[in-house]
């Protein structure tokens, strides 16, 4: 199976320590064994400090993303030395140089690539581009919810659900000043167009990103509820059972 796995920075480099990259090293290296694996490092705590500085001192926002890349960059190198001969020698930085680092039968690690891109879309976009069967968002939650569960104590984790409802959970998140959205809006579309199943999960230990590739998930898994991925109209009288905004065609958890 051909995996990409998008490790946050809140989650691998909250901070910087040795250990953190040292147990995802030891769990992407199991998967490595039987699976072709890419993974893609968000920047942290760093990387915001970094960013904070850039525009204190009057940068644009275009340089402040490039910034911010270097430290995704910088990540990936410290998790490419914990994994050794594991992984290729350096961080690919575009997705061509990715998928063909990838035949050289190693694990493949990179940070961001292009200015506006969160590694939530990088990872999205990867994943479209190699083909993967499966894509995991390794973040600070267990999931995605129906709202903030930091700051609503009535949200509800859904299990189960479609590419659809994700932008609609995304697009009502962002739109709340502070929000913590579980996956950015190009990432949630890209996943749309690409069909590509995606599960989200708390990454604050690595063993839960082993599990999920072997069916023992407890995030939240984001796939097409028909084959033809086809989405069924709902009538006007009908309930919003999750209080979304839209009409569900799966319902939500309670």
């Amino acid at each position: 199976m051909k995996i990409v796995i998008s490790i946050g920075g809140s989650v691998l480099a909250r901070e910087l320590q040795p250990g953190n990259f040292s147990a995802y090293a030891e769990a992407i290296k199991e998967l490595g064994k039987d699976h072709t694996v890419f993974i893609v490092t968000g920047g942290g705590k760093a990387a915001r400090e970094y960013i904070n500085v850039a525009r204190d001192l009057g940068s644009d926002e275009a340089t402040c993303d490039l910034i911010g890349i270097e430290l995704t960059r910088l990540n990936a190198r410290l998790l490419i030395v914990a994994l050794g001969d594991a992984a290729y020698y350096e961080p690919p930085v575009n997705y061509k140089e990715a998928r063909n680092a990838s035949l050289a039968g190693k694990i493949v690690v990179m940070g961001g690539v292009t200015p506006g891109q969160t590694t939530d879309a990088v990872s999205a976009v990867l994943a479209e581009y190699t083909g993967a069967d499966l894509l995991i968002n390794a973040t600070s939650i267990d999931g995605v919810y129906t709202s903030d569960p930091k700051k609503n104590k009535d949200a509800r984790k859904f299990e189960t659900m479609t590419p659809h409802q994700l932008i609609q959970i995304v697009m009502k998140t962002e739109m709340v000043a502070g929000a913590n959205s579980p996956l950015d809006l190009l990432a949630a579309k890209i996943i749309e167009r690409s069909s590509i199943r995606t599960i989200v999960l708390n990454g604050e230990d690595p063993q839960n990103i082993v599990d999920a590739v072997n069916n023992r998930n407890n995030g939240t898994i984001i796939e097409n509820s028909r084959k033809d991925g086809q989405k069924s109209r709902k009538s006007g009288v009908e309930k919003d059972p999750c209080n979304l905004g839209y009409f569900s065609d799966i319902g939500c958890d309670n």
